[in-house]
C-alpha cells in the first residue's frame, strides 16, 4: 500500500513541533517558521556577569585599569609620607632640637664662666681675662642660637617662647654686667667677692635656673616632640603603604593572569605578549616599590633612633655636665649655699650616670669602680647608661660608639675625683688650696667634654647618612610611577585591542 500524507485542512493551525528535552518549547513564529522561547534573564548577582566573551574582555580590562590606578595612587601617598618624615626629621624640626640643645649648652656655659671669673677675681696670672672671653663667647652662640631656633620656629607657642627667652637673656645680661663691674671695682684678688656681688650674681643664676634654662629646655622638649611625632606617624604610613601596595599590587596581578588565562584557553593563543609585558612590568613596579619603602622605614628609624635620639641625649648630658661643672664653682663662691650646691651637684651627677648612692662620698666611690661595659648591658643608667644601652645595627659603628664612650667614662671619673678632691680641701679648711686645684682641674673637665663631642659626631655622621640615603631614596620616583602607570596601561590596551576587533560587527 502507498502511504497518504495527511494534509490539514485549510485554515487549521498545524500542529506544534514537540518540545526539545531541557529547554523550552518551540514555537511557530508569524511566518511558521521555529522560534526557541528567549530563555529568563538572570536576576540578583548574576546579572553582574558578562554574558558575552566580549563583555568579559571589557571587563578585565577595566578591573585592570582601576587596580592600576589604585596601585599609583597608594605608592604615591607613601612615596609622600617618606619625604615629608625625612623632611622634617632631617631639614626642619630635627636641626631646630638641635639649635635649641646649643642653646641650652651656650646659656649653661654663660653663667659657669660667670662664676668663674668672679671666683678667679683680679688675680694676676688667675685666668679671668679667659673666663670673660669664653662668657662672651658663649653669649654671642647663645644668641645666634636663639635666633636660629626662632627662625625655625612654626608654632605661635615656640615663638612666644624664644622671645621670653631673649627677654630672659637681657636681663640676665644686666644683672651679670652689673656683678662683674663691681667685683672689678671692689678689686679682690681671688675667692668669694663681696657679699654686694654675691647678692647680684645669686640674682642673675637664679634667673638662668628658674627662668631661662626651663624656657629654652621647653623649645627642645617641643621640638623634640614633634620630631617623635613625625617619625611615628610618617613611618606607620609608610610601612601601611607598603602593605597596600603589595595588597592591590598582587591584586593586579592575579587579574593580569587571569585575564591572560582566558585570552589562552578561549582564543587558542599560548601567550599574549603585550599582556605578559604588562604583568612583568607590574611585578617589578611592585617588588622595587615595596624594597625602597622598606628602606624608607629603615632610614627613619636610623635617622630617629641612632642619630637624632642620641644627639640629643648627648646634648643634654654636655648641658648638665656643664652645669654641675658650674655648680662646683658657685659651691666655692657662694660659702651660704654651698650644701645646696652640692646636693645639687649630686643630681646633676646622677642625671648623666646613675649609680645607687646616699651622698656625694658614695657616689664618688661607685664612679671610681669598674664602669667597663657591654652594649646593651650596662652596669649604670642615666643619660650614659642609655646610650651604653642603645641598640645599633652597624658592627662598625657600635666598636665605634664603644670605644668614644669608654673614653667618656674614664674622663669622666677624672672629673669626679676632682671633685671630691676639692671638696676634701674645701671641708679641710684649705679653701685657697681648693680654689687653685678648681682652676687646674678645668683641663680635665675640658677632655670630658671633647670626648662627648666625638661621641656625638658618630650619630651625627649616622643621622646625617640616614637622612641623604633617605632623600636619595625616593629620588626619581614622583617621575617613574606615572611613566610605568602609562607603559602598563598601554600594553594591557595593545594586548587586548585585536580580540576586541575579532568581535566588531555591522549592520
Amino acid at each position: 500500500m502507498t502511504a497518504v500524507q495527511h494534509v490539514p485542512d485549510a485554515g487549521q493551525p498545524a500542529p506544534s513541533p514537540p518540545a526539545r528535552p531541557g529547554g523550552p518549547p518551540a514555537r511557530r513564529g508569524p511566518t511558521g517558521r521555529l522560534r526557541r522561547t528567549p530563555e529568563p534573564h538572570p536576576a540578583g548577582v548574576a546579572r553582574l556577569v558578562p554574558r558575552t566573551v566580549s563583555a568579559r574582555i571589557r571587563t578585565l580590562t577595566a578591573a585592570a585599569a582601576v587596580l592600576l590606578v589604585a596601585l599609583l595612587a597608594v605608592s604615591w601617598w607613601a612615596i609622600a609620607n617618606a619625604r615629608e618624615g625625612v623632611r622634617v626629621i632631617g631639614q626642619d624640626a630635627g636641626p631646630q632640637v638641635v639649635a635649641t640643645g646649643d642653646l641650652y649648652f651656650q646659656l649653661t656655659d654663660m653663667d659657669a664662666q660667670l662664676a668663674n671669673a668672679l671666683l678667679i677675681g683680679g688675680a694676676a696670672g688667675g685666668g679671668r681675662d679667659q673666663a670673660l672671653a669664653r662668657y662672651n663667647d658663649n653669649r654671642q652662640k647663645a644668641g645666634n642660637a636663639l635666633l636660629k631656633a626662632a627662625k625655625l620656629a612654626d608654632e605661635r607657642t615656640e615663638d612666644n617662647t624664644a622671645r621670653d627667652v631673649l627677654d630672659a637673656l637681657g636681663r640676665y645680661e644686666r644683672l651679670a654686667g652689673q656683678a662683674l663691674l663691681l667685683d672689678q671695682q671692689s678689686g679682690h684678688a681671688s675667692g668669694p667677692p663681696s657679699q654686694e656681688v654675691i647678692k647680684l650674681y645669686q640674682q642673675a643664676t637664679d634667673l638662668m635656673k628658674l627662668d631661662l634654662l626651663p624656657k629654652a629646655y621647653n623649645l627642645t622638649l617641643d621640638n623634640g616632640t614633634l620630631v617623635r611625632h613625625t617619625y611615628e606617624e610618617k613611618r606607620s604610613a609608610v610601612l601601611t603603604g607598603r602593605t597596600w601596595i603589595l595588597v592591590t599590587g598582587l591584586a593586579l596581578l592575579a587579574v593580569l593572569v587571569a585575564f591572560q588565562l582566558f585570552l589562552a584557553r578561549r582564543f587558542r593563543r599560548l601567550l599574549n605578549i603585550p599582556l605578559a609585558a604588562a604583568t612583568l612590568g607590574t611585578f617589578v613596579l611592585v617588588v622595587a616599590g615595596t624594597a625602597m619603602l622598606s628602606g624608607q622605614a629603615d632610614q627613619l628609624r636610623k635617622a630617629k633612633a641612632e642619630g637624632f635620639d642620641s644627639m640629643l641625649a648627648l646634648s643634654r648630658t654636655r648641658a648638665i655636665s656643664n652645669s654641675a661643672a658650674a655648680d662646683e664653682t658657685r659651691f666655692l663662691l657662694d660659702p651660704g649655699r654651698a650644701d645646696a650646691y652640692e646636693q645639687v651637684y649630686l643630681s646633676k651627677s646622677q642625671t648623666v650616670l646613675y649609680l645607687k648612692a646616699g651622698n656625694l662620698a658614695e657616689y664618688n666611690a661607685a664612679v671610681q669602680k669598674d664602669l667597663s661595659f657591654e652594649p646593651g648591658r650596662a652596669p649604670f643608667l642615666g643619660f650614659l647608661g642609655t646610650e651604653a644601652n642603645r641598640p645599633t645595627e652597624s658592627d662598625e659603628r657600635r666598636a665605634q660608639m664603644v670605644d668614644a664612650l669608654n673614653t667618656v667614662l674614664k674622663n669622666y671619673q677624672k672629673v669626679q675625683a676632682n671633685d671630691r678632691q676639692m671638696r676634701t680641701l674645701v671641708h679641710g679648711g684649705k679653701r685657697d688650696q681648693a680654689i687653685a686645684a678648681r682652676g687646674a682641674s678645668a683641663a680635665d673637665f675640658a677632655e670630658y667634654d671633647r670626648s662627648l663631642q666625638s661621641l656625638a659626631q658618630i650619630h651625627q655622621k649616622a643621622f646625617d647618612e640616614a637622612v641623604k640615603e633617605g632623600e636619595d631614596g625616593t629620588s626619581g620616583w614622583y617621575a617613574v610611577l606615572p611613566i610605568a602607570g602609562v607603559v602598563i596601561a598601554l600594553l594591557v590596551l595593545i594586548g587586548v585591542r585585536p580580540r576586541l576587533a575579532e568581535y566588531r560587527w555591522s549592520k
